[in-house]
């Protein structure tokens, strides 16, 4: 061999028995990852889960919110329409027992909001489809909850939303609204969560 064919990888040298040896100057191994790299790889990972969840979380909860505030406009103008025809708002037991100021709990606005969808569906007779009574407003199924005498409207937060016609039932400091009030607790069941209320007031 010439030296143009020496192997430009390792060194040559004579051995003990006068016979050529190669020696590499480096030793090179396939290597895997290290345990660093890969807690490296795992933490940033779990970051960008992290910041992912959360503002999934948020966008959702944001239209939620949105949806909400919707619907609350959208039945407020129904029960306007409705006052229109019958000179009041939808008033019951149910509607004028429920105090907004002191009532937190979604589970407590049930007949409420069985009233409410009677009185703007006009499903007096509560099998679910409108008539036979003056429809005031057309609800989706996602909308509703429940069967028969409880067919219930049900926020995004999956609660029944709160109406109240304490006030015009003639009970003085109680509500919000000397007509009506109607809102949703946006998925809160305690009375310090009362400020992220949607409401009508």
């Amino acid at each position: 061999m010439t030296n143009g064919d020496r192997p430009r990888t390792g060194i040559r040298e004579l051995g003990a028995d006068s016979s050529f040896v190669i020696r590499h100057s480096s030793f090179r191994a396939s290597r895997g990852f290290t345990v660093v790299e890969l807690l490296v790889v795992m933490a940033i990972t779990l970051v960008l889960a992290g910041l992912v969840l959360t503002t999934s979380s948020y966008v959702r909860n944001k239209g939620a919110r949105s949806r909400a505030e919707a619907e609350i406009a959208a039945m407020s103008a129904a029960l306007e329409n409705y006052k229109a025809d019958n000179g009041v708002y939808p008033i019951s037991g149910a509607t004028s027992a429920l105090n907004a100021r002191t009532f937190t709990d979604p589970r407590d606005y049930q007949s409420a909001s069985a009233a409410l969808y009677q009185s703007l569906a006009g499903d007096s007779d509560t099998d679910g489809l409108p008539g036979p009574g003056v429809s005031y407003m057309a609800f989706k199924p996602n909308q509703l909850s429940g069967s028969g005498s409880t067919i219930l409207i049900k926020d995004p937060f999956g609660n029944s939303y709160g109406y109240s016609t304490a006030g015009q039932a003639g009970t003085s400091g109680v509500g919000y609204n000397p007509t009506f009030d109607l809102w949703s607790t946006a998925g809160s069941f305690t009375d310090s969560g009362k400020s992220g209320w949607i409401k009508n007031w």
